[in-house]
């Protein structure tokens, strides 16, 4: 299949982070990017994405965030101090009642956590992963298949806020892609977190079903969203489902879940279909819970292609280990044999 790439994706490159108490390195390094780019380059076409302009972006973005996103480097000087990264410890909660105006409460604003720290090259970063979402998006239309390399990662990016490495949702970019052409577009969310941007950019939505297979959150990022009774809201109740599993759960229960999964998909009769890639939900990945295998990832792939729509994989998490090439290539090589 082809993989669509673009070396900006590399310029965000955040160092360390608050994690659980603690100052750690930080998992989404820049290095994700080479790392993944090169397991596909031997048996896979790699193509630059073109340039498809913000509107697609802001198709499933606030417009306000996406300026801010958009301006934020470029007003650092109203912080005190040389800064490395723009990072707030103050975070807007649902009782709060205005969108400031400075910049430090802006990045409180638009963010969840400080995972996602705003640098130089930031928005140069998720901008081309957006593009290189939307020509996936294409190229899955008119060949059947298609991979986003999109780093930093997007489906925990909500319409109007970042976090969980975050900026913007790729998944939700391809799928409303996918939208303008097909009535029903299905999302099969397979990283070991909770996709709750994607879900919560789609909620009250009716034509786009969200399907999430991920770690039990009650004790696991993103905490918050996850559960197995958030079922979507408006025209969008029913079109939205989640499939917790217990930390620990390795390829049996994982893929049962996906079974079931691609059981509700098949009836919802989508014209197309996203998923995003998570590749942290492998036993050897650093910040996962649960401990899928090489040939768990094969066998999901194989599962997933008999299914026989066009898609578009999007590159979501994973994280720096041995096996993180590995289960890349094992997911895309099976894919691609599956689907003929």
């Amino acid at each position: 299949m082809r993989a669509f790439h673009d070396p900006r994706s590399a310029t965000h490159d955040p160092d360390t982070y608050f994690r659980r108490g603690a100052i750690v390195a930080h998992p989404e390094q820049a290095s994700r990017y080479a790392i993944l780019r090169d397991a596909i380059a031997a048996r896979h076409d790699l193509s630059a994405p073109a340039e498809h302009g913000e509107a697609p972006i802001l198709a499933v973005h606030d417009a306000g965030y996406i300026r801010f996103l958009s301006e934020a480097w470029d007003r650092r000087a109203e912080l005190p101090g040389s800064v490395d990264e723009i990072l707030s410890g103050h975070f807007a909660r649902p009782h709060m009642s205005r969108r400031p105006e400075g910049l430090l409460g802006l990045v409180g604003y638009y963010t969840a956590d400080t995972s996602t720290p705003i640098r130089a090259g930031t928005w140069d970063a998720v901008r081309a992963g957006a593009q290189v979402a939307v020509s996936a998006a294409d190229a899955a239309l008119a060949e059947r298949r298609a991979y986003a390399l999109c780093r930093p990662p997007g489906h925990h990016a909500y319409a109007d806020s970042a976090g969980g490495f975050c900026f913007l949702n790729n998944s939700a970019v391809a799928a409303q892609r996918l939208r303008e052409t097909h009535a029903r577009v299905a999302i099969l969310d397979i990283d070991v977190h909770h996709g709750n941007g994607t879900q919560g950019i789609f909620y009250t939505c009716g034509d786009i079903l969200t399907v999430s297979i991920h770690a039990d959150p009650a004790d696991y990022f993103p905490y918050y969203a996850g559960y197995a009774d958030e079922i979507g809201a408006g025209d969008g109740t029913g079109f939205n489902r989640n499939l917790p599993l217990a930390h620990g759960s390795g390829d049996a229960p994982w893929l049962a879940a996906l079974a079931e999964a691609l059981d509700g998909i098949a009836r919802f009769a989508p014209g197309a279909l996203v998923v995003p890639l998570g590749l942290d939900a492998s036993e050897d990945d650093p910040i996962g819970a649960l401990r899928v295998t090489t040939d768990g990832f094969a066998r999901a792939a194989e599962a997933i292609a008999a299914a026989r729509l066009p898609t578009v994989i999007v590159q979501e998490g994973g994280y720096l280990c041995e096996a993180l090439p590995r289960n890349l290539s094992a997911f895309l090589d099976a894919f691609d044999a599956a689907a003929g």
